[in-house]
């Protein structure tokens, strides 16, 4: 235990039991965690910078940000300071009707650091509600508009973008997805251009392309909106895109005069090597929805950022599509929008964007030695976000049986080397944080090429 510990936690085996007998663990395989099979997992108490330490004080590298929302390490000074500084004030009050100053400075800093065209702030508390939110503002706003026929999405295949039933009729893997098929609106798909996984390979962005304008060509004054993850596609397996594809999907979408959605709840705040993955290819949406790091990775805040257009269609009547019904009870909590404030000041004021260029450098030369194994079909990387995806058979891409969880057995192999990593199927996903020093990173990116080559001696 560090010397911050104010008391020492229940004894270990006393905590895996109490685990066991009340937590139902979210995307887990409970018979396998409950007979401490595969899933074995780590009872944590406490954290110290990049690292997680369990019920036994063993140490691990937060390897994927825990779940991809840790921008800065744990318990990090500015921030912490921020929460308590804010919890003497007011921890929460609604937004309901009425205003509350953590809310608009956050509102503030979003809008002076996100695309030029989105000018409005609307909170939620996950990544699936914002894509909520947007999917349900697209909607009414094309209501508001009397084009009352505009119903439908567009949506790539191993998209994913939330758990609410509206996130997940948007979201297209089968494996999370088809228990709840019978619940959902209709959605039309095209396949996500990742030239590793298109059977159009190199061509896989134009292919796509041209399949969502012949959509959007044949159902005009159909679909509300095109949704996207910009660039990489995290939890299909850090599906990449290929160059230009984002701005190409923008300007279709605007000539086809239907809204672009960017769902930025991964791949925003630094992840991709800039604040958010939409600069790559300067590309300003009609709607982005934020989560996940918004805060630091300490508390959960999202938030849907609109363009004046959208807002301004919403302004009419109350009686008359000029509110929106949709809120939650903590929508804008203060505490939560005081750690935003202060990891966005800390982004800027640590010179985080300059420093990501040579990380990202790392781990590409780090991961090098895995393009020629012969149990590495493919190793992606967008920025700091990394997928490496073992195959049977690397030449003929052909993919183990998922029975055997080869993936899963990969990453329990990496916790003997103090090292948390989570599959995606036969992925192994790494999304260290940005603000990760170059030496702890390096320990990171070792430990799992040494994981990996041992575990297919």
């Amino acid at each position: 235990m560090t010397e911050h510990s104010q008391e020492s936690p229940p004894p270990p085996a006393r905590l895996v039991e109490a685990d066991k007998q009340v937590v139902w663990h979210p995307f887990t395989a409970m018979r396998q965690w409950l007979g401490g099979g595969d899933e074995p997992g780590r009872i944590i108490v406490e954290a110290e910078g990049f690292e997680l330490i369990d019920a036994d004080g063993r140490r691990f590298i937060d390897g994927f940000s825990s779940l991809w929302c840790n921008l800065h390490g744990h318990r990090v000074g500015r921030i912490d300071d921020a929460i308590r500084r804010q919890l003497g004030r007011v921890a929460h009050s609604t937004l309901l009707g009425h205003g509350q100053t953590a809310s608009i400075e956050l509102a503030e800093r979003l809008v002076r650091i996100s695309p030029e065209t989105l000018t409005k702030v609307f909170y939620s508390d996950s990544g699936a509600t914002a894509v909520e939110v947007a999917l349900k503002m697209a909607y009414q706003y094309w209501h508001n508009r009397g084009e009352i026929e505009r119903r439908k999405f567009i949506a790539l295949r191993q998209g994913y973008h939330g758990d609410t039933i509206g996130s997940v009729s948007l979201g297209g893997i089968d494996l999370f997805h088809r228990t709840f098929r019978a619940l959902l609106f209709e959605t039309a798909f095209v396949d996500c251009p990742n030239p590793y996984r298109h059977p159009a390979g190199p061509r896989a962005g134009d292919v796509v392309l041209s399949e969502i304008d012949t959509l959007l060509e044949i159902g005009a004054g159909e679909y509300c909106a095109v949704i996207v993850e910009p660039l990489c596609q995290g939890a299909g397996g850090m599906l990449t895109h290929p160059p230009g594809f984002l701005a190409s999907l923008r300007e279709l979408t605007a000539r086809r005069e239907t809204l672009l959605i960017v769902d930025e709840v991964a791949t925003g705040f630094c992840r991709t090597g800039k604040l958010f993955a939409c600069e790559h290819e300067q590309v300003s949406p009609d709607l982005m929805c934020l989560g996940k790091g918004l805060t630091g990775g300490y508390l959960p805040v999202a938030a849907t950022l609109a363009s004046q257009d959208i807002f301004d269609a919403f302004c009419g009547d109350a009686g008359e599509g000029g509110t929106f019904y949709h809120g939650h009870t903590f929508t804008g909590n203060a505490l939560g929008c005081a750690a935003g404030s202060a990891s966005i000041d800390l982004i800027f004021e640590s010179n985080l964007l300059d420093k990501l260029a040579a990380k990202i450098e790392l781990i590409r030369e780090k991961l090098a030695p895995l393009a020629d194994h012969a149990n590495v079909g493919d190793v992606r990387q967008c920025g700091m976000m990394v997928g490496i995806e073992l195959a049977a058979d690397r030449d003929k891409r052909k993919a183990f049986d998922p029975v055997k969880r080869v993936g899963a057995a990969v990453c329990e192999r990496a916790l003997d080397r103090g090292i948390i990593v989570r599959p995606l199927g036969d992925v192994v996903v790494l999304m260290p944080a940005p603000a990760m020093d170059e030496t702890t990173l390096g320990r990171l990116l070792d430990g799992v090429v040494a994981t990996i080559n041992d575990f297919f001696e």
